[in-house]
C-alpha cells in the first residue's frame, strides 16, 4: 500500500505520538525491552499496512520509542549495590558551579568509575555537592574543568509530598543518574580543561555583569533571564517572580530565542538595504533563514543550551526549514512538525512542565490570533495576547504548580516589552562587548542594569497587591480534564453558543480532592522532610502544624520547600497553630517559611528562646478543643529543669477511642513520664517515634505502656545516623507493632473518627508510583 510521506508530518500524526508518548506516563513499571520492541514493530506494521489504523499505529510507535528511551535513562541509574560506597570517578563539571560560603554544587559528567580498581558500571550526569571542614575547605570549581574524585553516591531520591517537586522526575527528564558528595581525600584533584568551552566563557560573562552592577536585583536579574545563570536570583527574587507570572522570561526559552534569531534577520536586511546587490548574488530568504540560526545557536550556547532552550532551538529550525522547503502550508503544521522533531529527538520531554506551557501556549495563540483580517493597535493585540496566554495556561499552571498570578496578565504587560526591547538587548550587548571593548559595553550594561532596577521596582510593588498570587487544592485528574475543556471553550471564536458554560468546568479546580472532614474527625499528615519532622493536624474548621522540617546553610528550606506547598495542596487556607517541638534545626529550621505563609498561626515550642521565630513556652497541662476534637499538651512540665531534647513538646490529639501522639525528640529519661499522663491511653493509638527512631529513646516500657496500633517514622534516606536503629525497629516488631517509615512510604495520610480504629488513606511514595519513582 502507498503511503503518502506528507502524513507522516501532519498534525494528526503530531497529536498521535504525543498521545503514546504520555500514554507512558500512567504506568506505574515499564514493559520488558522486548515488548517494547515488538510494539513498535506492530505500530510500524499497522501505519504501513492499514491506512484505516494509521492513527493507532503512530500511537503505539509513540508509546514504544517512550518506553524505550525511559529504559534507557533508568538503567543508566547508579545500581543500588553500590549505594553509599565510595566510588573514584573521573569526569568534566557541566554547567555553571554553584558556589556558596561552605559548599559548591555542581554537576558531573562522568567519564568512568572505579571501586578498588574494579570498574563501576556508572555514567551519565552525577548531581554533586563538596563540603568545606574543619581540615579544608572546597577548591575553585570551574566549569569544563576535568576532574578525579572519590564520592559518595545514592540513586536520585526525592521527597513524596502533596505539592511537592518531583525530582526523580526531573533527574529522569535530565539525564541526572546519581547524586552525592565528594570525600575528603588527597588523591582529589584537577586533571585538565576541556579545550572548548562556551561555559567558561558564561561564567566570565555572568561574573562581569556582577562585578559591574553589584549585589541586588539588578545584577542577579539580568544574569538569570539573560544569560540562563538562575543560581545567581535568591529565594526572595524567584517569590516575585512567581507572584508576578513572569518565570517564563527567566527561563531561555522561546521568546528570547526567537528575538535574537530576529536580530539576525533584521542585520541580513539592513545588508540588502546597504547593498541590494548582494541579493542578486545569494537568495535572500536562504540568507535570512541562515543568520537567524547562527544568532539563535550563538544565543542558546552562552545561555546555557538549558531544556527550553533546546527545545526552542528545535521549534526554530524546523519552522525555518518547512518554510524553506515550502513544506509548511500552515503555522499549526509547523508546530506539528517540531513537536514530532522533538518526540523523536527525547520523548522524555513530556516529563517537563516548560514542554507543555510552549507549545499549549503557541496552540491557543495560533488559534485565537492567527490569521484574523481585524488588526488591530498592537497594545491591543499584546492584551488580546495575554489574556489567551494566562486563560489557555490556567489549568496547566494549576496541575503543575498550584497556583496561578492574578497579576500576571498586568505584569507581562509592563515587563515582556521592556525585556525584550530593552533589557535584553542592551543586557547581552554589554555583556559581551565588556569582555572586548569595555568603554562600550559598561555603559549598555549599567543602562540595562537601570532598566531593570526600576521594572523590579515596579514588579516588587505588583507583588505585593493582596490576592497576587492565588493557590490552588491539588486537582483530581477529571478536574483538571474538565478545565482543559472549559478553558477551550471560553476560547472559542465569538459567536458561539454558551461560552460563559467553560466557567463552570473550570470551578472544580477549586474543590479539593480530599475527603471533608466532619465534626470528631480529625486528619493526620506525616510529611516526608527528609531527615526532620513535619506533621499537619486538620479538623473541619482548624489546622496544627507540628514542627517544620530543617533548613539547610545552603538556603534550602524544607517549610518552604515541602510543609508549606503540602498545606495548599491540601486547601489549608489558614493554620492556627505552629508547635514546634524544640529549637534543634531539623524540626525549627522551617518554621520561618511556615509563618511568613501563615502569618496568623500562633507559635509554641519547648524551647521558645532557641526559634528564629517569635514563640511562647509549651508547657503541659494546656488543653483545647476543635470541632470535636481534644488536643492536648503533656510534656514538658517544668522546661526549665529537662535538657536538649527532652524539653520537646509532646501534643497528643483524641477523638473518640482513637489518638494521635507527637512526641518530637523526646529520650527514654522522660517517656514514662508522658505515658503516666496519658493513662488511660486510648484504645487505638498511633505514636510518632520519638527522635527519628534514635537507639535513645523507644524503650521497652514506653512501648509497652502505650500499645501503639502503628509507629511513624519520619527519617532521611540513608541518613548518616543510621536512623531507625535497627534495636529500635526490633522492639517495636517484638511488641507487635507495624512500623511506617517516610524514606519508603513518603508522605502518610491517616485519618481519625470517633467511631472505629484510624485508616491510613494514602502513602505518597506507595500509591503515588510512577514508573520512575522507586
Amino acid at each position: 500500500m502507498k503511503f503518502p510521506l506528507p502524513q507522516l508530518f501532519s498534525v494528526a500524526t503530531a497529536a498521535a505520538l504525543l498521545t503514546g508518548a504520555v500514554a507512558v506516563q500512567a504506568l506505574t513499571a515499564l514493559p520488558a525491552p522486548r515488548v517494547a520492541c515488538a510494539l513498535g514493530i506492530v505500530a510500524l506494521l499497522v501505519i504501513v499496512l492499514c491506512s484505516r489504523w494509521r492513527w493507532l499505529g503512530f500511537v503505539l510507535l509513540g508509546a514504544a520509542w517512550t518506553i524505550g528511551r525511559a529504559d534507557l535513562a533508568l538503567s543508566a541509574r547508579l545500581p543500588s549495590a553500590f549505594e553509599g560506597e565510595d566510588i573514584v570517578v573521573s569526569g568534566s563539571v557541566r554547567g555553571l558551579p554553584h558556589a556558596q560560603d561552605d559548599s559548591t554544587r555542581f554537576d558531573f559528567a562522568i567519564h568512568a568509575g572505579e571501586r578498588d580498581g574494579i570498574p563501576v558500571p556508572v555514567s551519565g550526569t552525577l548531581r554533586l555537592h563538596w563540603y568545606a571542614s574543619e581540615k579544608a575547605v572546597v577548591p575553585a570549581i570551574e566549569p569544563c574543568s576535568q576532574w578525579r574524585l572519590r564520592v559518595r553516591l545514592k540513586r536520585p531520591r526525592g521527597l513524596i509530598d502533596p505539592g511537592g517537586f518531583d525530582f526523580e522526575r526531573y533527574a529522569l527528564s535530565e539525564g541526572i543518574t546519581a547524586t552525592g558528595y565528594v570525600r575528603e581525600d588527597a588523591d582529589n584533584a584537577a586533571t585538565g580543561t576541556r579545550r572548548l568551552c562556551v561555559e567558561a566563557l558564561r561564567q566570565r560573562i555572568s561574573q562581569g555583569i556582577a562585578d559591574t552592577l553589584g549585589p541586588g536585583p539588578r545584577s542577579d536579574v539580568l544574569r538569570a533571564l539573560a544569560f540562563g545563570d538562575q543560581q545567581a536570583m535568591d529565594e526572595q527574587e524567584w517569590n516575585v517572580a512567581r507572584t508576578t507570572g513572569i518565570p517564563h522570561l527567566i527561563a531561555i526559552s522561546g521568546l528570547h530565542i526567537a528575538l535574537f534569531a530576529s536580530f539576525g534577520v533584521l542585520l541580513v536586511r539592513m545588508s540588502w538595504k546597504l547593498a541590494p546587490r548582494l541579493t542578486l548574488r545569494w537568495p535572500a530568504p536562504l540568507i535570512e533563514a541562515l543568520a537567524s540560526i547562527v544568532f539563535a545557536l550563538a544565543y542558546a550556547a552562552i545561555s546555557g543550551l538549558g531544556l527550553p532552550t533546546r527545545r526552542a532551538l528545535v521549534m526554530i529550525g524546523v519552522l525555518l526549514a518547512a518554510n524553506l522547503v515550502r513544506r509548511a502550508r500552515a503555522p499549526v503544521q509547523g508546530l506539528a512538525f517540531a513537536v514530532i522533531v522533538l518526540l523523536a529527538l527525547d520523548p522524555l520531554c513530556v516529563l517537563s512542565a516548560g514542554f507543555w506551557l510552549s507549545f499549549v501556549g503557541v496552540t491557543w495563540l495560533m488559534f485565537c490570533l492567527g490569521g484574523r483580517a481585524d488588526r488591530r493597535s498592537w497594545w491591543h493585540e499584546m492584551i488580546r495576547a495575554q489574556g489567551v496566554a494566562s486563560l489557555g495556561l490556567l489549568p496547566l499552571t494549576i496541575w503543575f504548580f498550584g497556583q496561578s498570578s492574578l497579576i500576571g496578565p498586568l505584569a507581562n504587560l509592563i515587563a515582556v516589552p521592556v525585556v525584550c526591547f530593552l533589557i535584553l538587548p542592551l543586557g547581552v550587548a554589554g555583556a559581551l562587548l565588556q569582555l572586548v571593548v569595555p568603554m562600550f559595553g559598561t555603559p549598555l550594561l549599567e543602562l540595562a542594569g537601570w532598566a531593570m532596577q526600576v521594572l523590579w521596582a515596579l514588579l516588587e510593588r505588583i507583588a505585593a497587591w493582596p490576592g497576587a498570587l492565588w493557590y490552588f487544592p491539588e486537582p483530581a485528574v477529571w478536574a483538571f480534564a474538565l478545565a482543559m475543556l472549559g478553558a477551550a471553550w471560553l476560547l472559542l471564536p465569538r459567536g458561539m453558543p454558551a461560552r460563559a458554560l467553560g466557567v463552570a468546568l473550570l470551578l472544580p479546580l477549586l474543590v479539593p480532592a480530599r475527603h471533608v472532614l466532619i465534626d470528631g474527625e480529625f486528619e493526620a499528615l506525616l510529611l516526608d522532610v527528609g531527615q526532620g519532622l513535619s506533621v499537619v493536624v486538620r479538623t473541619r474548621e482548624h489546622a496544627l502544624v507540628y514542627d517544620a522540617g530543617a533548613r539547610f546553610p545552603s538556603g534550602f528550606d524544607l517549610g518552604d520547600a515541602a510543609v508549606v506547598p503540602a498545606l495548599h495542596a491540601s486547601a489549608v487556607a489558614r493554620v492556627d497553630r505552629l508547635i514546634i517541638s524544640h529549637g534543634d534545626n531539623d524540626h525549627a529550621g522551617g518554621a520561618a517559611a511556615v509563618l511568613a505563609a501563615f502569618p496568623q498561626a500562633s507559635v509554641s515550642s519547648g524551647e521558645p528562646e532557641r526559634l528564629s521565630v517569635p514563640a511562647i513556652q509549651c508547657l503541659a497541662g494546656e488543653a483545647w478543643n476543635w470541632n470535636g476534637v481534644a488536643f492536648r499538651i503533656v510534656h514538658p512540665h517544668a522546661p526549665l529543669a529537662a535538657r536538649n531534647n527532652d524539653r520537646c513538646c509532646v501534643l497528643e490529639v483524641r477523638s473518640g477511642d482513637s489518638a494521635l501522639l507527637l512526641t518530637g525528640d523526646i529520650t527514654a529519661a522522660v517517656e514514662g513520664e508522658v505515658a503516666s499522663v496519658l493513662a488511660p491511653v486510648a484504645a487505638h493509638t498511633l505514636l510518632q517515634v520519638p527522635h527519628h527512631g534514635s537507639k535513645t529513646s523507644s524503650s521497652a516500657a514506653f512501648i509497652a505502656a502505650l500499645r501503639p496500633e502503628l509507629a511513624l517514622v519520619s527519617s532521611g534516606y540513608r541518613n548518616h545516623f543510621h536512623h531507625p536503629n535497627p534495636g529500635v525497629v526490633a522492639r517495636y516488631r517484638a511488641a507487635g507493632v507495624a512500623l511506617l517509615d517516610t524514606p519508603h512510604s513518603g508522605f502518610a495520610d491517616i485519618r481519625f473518627a470517633t467511631d472505629g480504629p484510624p485508616r491510613l488513606i494514602e502513602q505518597g511514595r506507595i500509591d503515588r508510583h510512577p514508573y520512575w519513582r522507586e
